[in-house]
C-alpha cells in the first residue's frame, strides 16, 4: 500500500520539538485558530443517541436489536449536547486516551463531552485521523488537568493551545482518500482473519462441548440429567447444585495484595501482566480500596460481564474489586476442567437465561449462578476430560493465536501509515490522484463496522 510513496522534497522546522519536521509549505497553527466550541442544547431529547469510543470514534447507540439503545443513566436526554455531521465530539475526561472522533451523525451526545466544528479549510476527517494519532494523545495527555491519569480533563482552553499540523486543503483531502482506500484493504483482510478465528474458535468449543457434555468414553451408557444445556450425559455422572460445588470467598484484601483484572481473553491476571500482554495501559482503581476483595489462585471470579463471556479463572492471588464475586472450589473440583465448564458456550447461554442482563443493564451476581446446576464426574475423570481438552485444542489454540498476531501487525501498520500520511512524512498526492472515482472520503460505513468495539471486550475490571 505504500509502494511508490515517497517523503515530500523539502521540509521545515515546525518549530515544536514533538512535532519535529513538517512539509516546507505546509502550516502549523494553534488548534483554536482551526475550530470553535458549539453548545446547542437538545429540547427533546428525541434526536439519535451518539456514543464516543477510543476504537469508533463516533458511533449510534444502537441495542443488540438494532434499535436505538436508551441511555439507562438518564431518566432524559433534554439538554443533551446536539452534533451535526462533520463535528468533532471529545470525551474530555477520556479525550487522552483518544476518546474523539468526527460525527458522520446528527444526534446528541452527552453534555459531559465537548462538541467541535472545524473552520473553512480544515478537512473533519483529516483531523479526525490527526488528533487520534499517538503523538497527539501523548500531547493532549501533556496539557490536560488533573493530578492522576483517570481523573485528567481536556477543557477547550487546553486544546486550543495545541499545535494542529495544517496542510493545504487540496492534500487534506487527498490524505483522507488515500487512507479511506488503504484502510478498505486492511479491514478487509482483517474481517478475513476474525472470519478465520470465529471458525477455529467453533471447532474448539464443539470439542469443549462434548467432553464436558459426554466425556470421553463414547460406549458409556448415557442418561438424561434433566438440564437442558447438558442433555443426556453418562450414567455415573451427576447433576449437583453449583452452590455444592463454589462458596462465596468474603475475605477482603489483604494489605500486600496485587490488583488483579479480569478479562474474558486471559481471566483474572495481575494488572501489571494485562498491560504487558494487550500493550497499553489500564485505568487505575483509585477509590474504595479497602472494600476490594482477596482472591486466592485457582479461585473463580463472578465479573460484570459474565453474562457474556462466563465466569473467569484466577491464575494468580490478589484483589478484585468489592463489586465482584469471588468462589472457592470445593476440593471435589478439579479446577483445569471446570474452567472449561464455565466458559462453555452451553453454559454461558444457561446463565444469560437466569436474569434479562443486556435489557436491564444488571451485573451476574451469585444468586444467578446457583440457578445453574453442574455437572460432576469422579476427580481422575474430571482431570482426564481437562487433559484431553487442552491436548485436543492445542493446535487450534496455536492457530488462533498466530492469526491473532497476524491482525494486530496489520493494525499496526495501519497507524503507522496513518501517521506517516498524516504528518507529512510520505507524500500521497500523485497515488491519491490515481484511485478510482468510487472511492469516498472518509471512512466508510463498512470500515466502520469492521472496527465495531474492537478491543473495547478486553478488560472487565482494573
Amino acid at each position: 500500500m505504500i509502494e511508490g510513496l515517497k517523503p515530500y522534497v523539502e521540509y521545515k522546522e515546525s518549530g515544536h520539538v514533538w512535532l519535529g519536521r513538517v512539509p516546507t509549505h505546509w502550516d502549523v497553527r494553534r488548534t483554536k485558530l482551526i475550530l470553535r466550541e458549539i453548545d446547542s442544547r437538545s429540547t427533546t431529547g428525541k434526536e439519535q443517541l451518539l456514543r464516543v469510543s477510543q476504537y469508533t470514534g463516533v458511533t449510534q447507540r444502537k441495542a443488540a436489536d438494532g434499535s436505538d439503545e436508551p441511555d439507562t443513566r438518564a431518566a432524559s436526554l433534554v439538554g443533551y449536547k446536539r452534533v451535526s455531521v462533520n463535528d468533532l465530539v471529545i470525551n474530555i475526561m477520556l479525550a487522552w486516551n483518544g476518546s474523539m472522533g468526527v460525527s458522520r451523525f446528527d444526534g446528541i451526545a452527552s453534555p459531559a463531552y465537548c462538541v467541535y466544528r472545524l473552520n473553512k479549510g480544515a478537512q473533519p476527517w483529516y483531523f479526525h485521523q490527526l488528533y487520534r494519532l499517538p503523538l497527539y494523545k501523548g500531547r493532549i495527555k501533556a496539557v490536560s488537568t488533573g493530578v492522576i491519569e483517570s481523573r485528567l480533563r481536556l477543557y477547550s482552553d487546553d486544546l486550543g493551545r495545541i499545535e494542529a499540523i495544517l496542510p493545504p486543503p487540496d492534500e487534506q483531502a487527498a490524505i483522507v482518500r488515500y487512507l479511506d482506500c488503504a484502510n478498505r484493504k486492511i479491514d478487509g483482510f482483517i474481517r478475513a482473519k476474525r472470519e478465520l478465528i470465529g471458525l477455529l474458535n467453533e471447532q474448539k468449543q464443539a470439542i469443549i462441548h462434548r467432553a464436558v457434555t459426554r466425556g470421553l468414553h463414547p460406549d458409556v451408557p448415557l442418561k438424561p440429567s434433566g438440564i437442558p444445556w447438558l442433555g443426556d450425559i453418562p450414567k455415573h455422572w451427576e447433576v449437583v447444585r453449583s452452590r455444592r460445588l463454589f462458596n462465596v470467598r468474603t475475605e477482603l484484601a489483604r494489605p500486600d495484595d496485587v490488583q488483579l483484572s479480569a478479562t474474558q481473553s486471559y481471566g483474572v491476571i495481575p494488572q501489571a501482566d494485562y498491560e504487558a500482554r494487550i500493550g497499553r495501559r489500564v485505568v487505575k482503581i483509585s477509590m474504595h480500596l479497602e472494600k476490594r476483595r482477596h482472591v486466592e489462585k485457582d479461585d473463580f471470579v463472578i465479573s460484570m460481564r459474565s453474562f457474556q463471556g462466563g465466569i473467569e479463572r484466577a491464575w494468580a492471588s490478589g484483589a478484585i474489586r468489592s463489586s465482584y464475586v469471588v468462589m472457592k472450589p470445593d476440593p471435589s473440583v478439579e479446577v483445569s476442567f471446570f474452567s472449561y465448564v464455565l466458559k462453555s458456550p452451553g453454559y454461558i447461554r444457561a446463565l444469560q437465561a437466569t436474569g434479562d442482563f443486556i435489557r436491564d443493564g444488571q451485573d451476574l451476581t451469585y444468586g444467578n449462578f446457583r440457578m445453574v446446576d453442574l455437572p460432576l464426574m469422579p476427580l481422575p475423570e474430571q482431570k482426564e476430560i481437562a487433559a484431553y481438552i487442552e491436548s485436543a485444542t492445542k493446535a487450534l489454540e496455536a492457530s488462533i493465536a498466530r492469526t491473532e498476531r497476524e491482525i494486530a501487525l496489520m493494525q499496526e501498520y495501519r497507524t503507522r501509515l496513518t501517521a506517516d500520511l498524516v504528518t507529512g512524512k510520505l507524500d500521497v498526492r500523485e497515488a491519491a490522484a490515481k484511485l478510482p472515482s468510487t472511492v469516498e472520503d472518509g471512512n466508510t460505513e463498512e470500515a466502520r463496522n469492521e472496527l465495531a468495539d474492537e478491543g473495547e471486550e478486553e478488560i472487565l475490571e482494573s
